[in-house]
């Protein structure tokens, strides 16, 4: 045994006076692991302990100040009953927050600009597919980010030092494009009085536009990455009565920030053009670098050797408490199968306009803001199986009334307004579902590997929506759902489709008894079971088979646009 003793608040060898805290670091056959051992008698009842030693230990540098606030603003800003690393509004933890409603501003932001302007330069459909995959290739090397984080610290920082790089290579790679390129368009009237939109000579070539937004794509995911792993290492910290908290409000900040961001994009695109949503996409990441400064974290931390962390993740998933429910996460996702012939009925059947399709997806985006704020201050407290089994079914039911719009049926209302409340109120749903899967990913998580860890949970979690994904496209051989047929009137196939994909969906809730009821399910799941190499093994091959299958598929998409068909 190697015992090292540490007194809280100071990182030298000098002792003054505090909290005595004992580590003892156990060698045997498998990996290091840290103990936490304070003594009894000096620690304030309170708090839990091992909370207590976890945040000093992490988070040493932070002591309490007074505050010029009214005490009941500074509860609401700082609540009491949460250590103050959990504290999310202090300015040492505001870039966490800031960060993920950054991530959902670029998102927002940037998908209305990747579908429009290349089609304004003279993009042919496959080059669209092309910068489409190449945007979001370097998401499948989230699990790497991770791990590189893990293991190889800049300047004695895991997460400071790759947060900033990635933000700082986002900017980067946006400004090249400024200044290497025209980014304005010119506007022209045609004989028929329609406006045409003109690329300028110096306007950006495909080859140039698909490098800037490769290194765009590259520098957002690390940073994204970064904001994930720290998250999970301070929830870990939170009380038991508010488990869940800390990721509710970061997700919630993500999507407002989609929320708003998407029709800030389309109505700038319109009225002002490409250059000034670029020149925003350009600006924002680096306002997170002075947040990033004040980031909070230990310097020259303890880091496991490689093999050690290999090896802690490695009996992570060997436990049944981590293969099982994610094998649930997996299957449920790759049973999501859509619709993919849905968007054109509505075109071809109800002319809907390019307007009407993007009002049903910003009220889409409005409504999963507000499925995570349900999820937050309401069914936080429900059982994760209620959840799923409730919103599975009731997801089934809103996806079989599309069979009465496509047979006319829509109780006196327009088309548009029964497709807007059926499609929007799906992604309700689909917010309430989306908290319940990454609270618990955080849980499985080993302490010292989170970033790795936690990205390879929501790479399995991807991968199934991309396997969902692809074979709803395999789906659209089996009916003529094609234009033509919706042209001549044939909606046969295309009733005998979303039959299908609603079943599909709705048998996903047979595998909800793989998920635990709460986290107490979960840790209980944990002590009663034992390690499985079987299992864990499976759930590594599934894990890199989905990652392989996720390059392939960007790859694809950009050295063969349409090979799906």
């Amino acid at each position: 045994r190697k015992v090292h003793t540490l007194e809280e608040g100071q990182e030298g060898e000098t002792k003054p006076q505090g909290k005595h805290i004992e580590m003892v670091a156990v060698d045997d056959d498998g990996p290091t692991e840290v103990e936490l051992a304070p003594l009894k008698d000096e620690l304030d009842d309170t708090h839990s302990s091992a909370e207590t030693d976890m945040e000093s230990i992490l988070y040493p540098s932070v002591i309490e100040d007074e505050s010029w606030l009214p005490q009941s603003w500074h509860n609401w800003l700082y609540p009491p009953h949460v250590p103050r690393s959990c504290q999310l509004l202090r300015p040492e933890n505001i870039a966490v927050p800031v960060c993920y409603l950054l991530v959902g501003i670029l998102q927002g932001l940037s998908g209305p600009l990747i579908n429009v302007y290349p089609l304004d330069l003279g993009a042919t459909e496959a080059q669209q597919v092309t910068l489409s995959g190449i945007r979001g290739l370097p998401a499948s090397f989230k699990l790497v980010f991770g791990f590189i984080s893990d293991n190889f610290p800049i300047g004695g920082y895991r997460r400071k030092s790759y947060m900033t790089l990635g933000w700082s290579l986002a900017t980067f790679s946006l400004l090249c494009l400024i200044f290497g390129s025209d980014l304005t368009l010119q506007y022209e009237t045609d004989e028929d009085g329609e406006e045409l939109r003109i690329a300028p000579e110096n306007a950006p070539s495909m080859g140039f536009l698909s490098l800037a937004l490769l290194g765009f794509g590259t520098g957002f995911w690390l940073a994204d990455v970064m904001g994930d792993s720290i998250v999970a290492e301070k929830a870990k910290l939170e009380p038991e009565d508010t488990r869940g908290h800390i990721q509710s409000t970061c997700y919630a900040c993500r999507f407002f920030g989609l929320m708003i961001a998407a029709p800030c994009s389309t109505v700038m695109y319109s009225n002002l053009g490409p250059n000034y949503v670029i020149y925003l996409l350009a600006l924002l990441p680096a306002t997170m670098l002075p947040l990033i400064y004040l980031l909070n974290e230990q310097r020259n931390a303890p880091v496991s050797s490689t093999r050690a962390q290999c090896n802690e993740i490695w009996n992570t998933v060997c436990c049944r408490s981590v293969w099982q429910p994610m094998g649930f996460v997996y299957l449920y996702n790759c049973l999501q199968v859509g619709n993919a012939a849905w968007r054109e009925f509505l075109k071809t059947v109800f002319h809907f306009t390019a307007n009407q399709l993007n009002t049903i997806l910003i009220v889409a985006y409005v409504l999963l803001y507000l499925g995570i704020l349900a999820y937050k201050y309401y069914f936080i407290t429900w059982s994760w199986r209620s959840v799923y089994i409730y919103t599975t079914l009731l997801n089934g039911f809103l996806s079989a009334l599309q069979v009465l719009l496509i047979k006319g049926m829509t109780f006196g209302l327009s088309p548009f307004v029964f497709a807007l409340g059926d499609d929007a109120f799906a992604e309700f749903i689909g917010g309430i579902q989306f908290l319940p899967s990454t609270i618990m990913m955080v849980h499985l998580c080993p302490s010292g590997s989170e970033g790795a860890s936690y990205a390879m949970f929501t790479t399995v979690h991807n991968a199934a929506l991309t396997v969902s994904s692809a074979f709803s496209t395999i789906l659209l051989r089996i009916w003529d759902v094609s234009k033509a047929a919706f042209e001549r009137g044939d909606l046969s196939g295309m009733v005998n489709l979303t039959l299908l994909t609603t079943a599909l969906q709705v048998s996903a809730v047979l595998f909800v008894g793989l998920l635990p009821h709460t986290k107490e399910g979960l840790a209980e799941l944990g002590r009663a079971s034992s390690k499985s190499s079987i299992g864990g093994f499976i759930f590594l091959v599934i894990t890199f088979l989905s990652i392989s299958y996720a390059v392939m598929v960007g790859v694809l998409n950009i050295v063969k646009p349409g090979w799906a068909g």
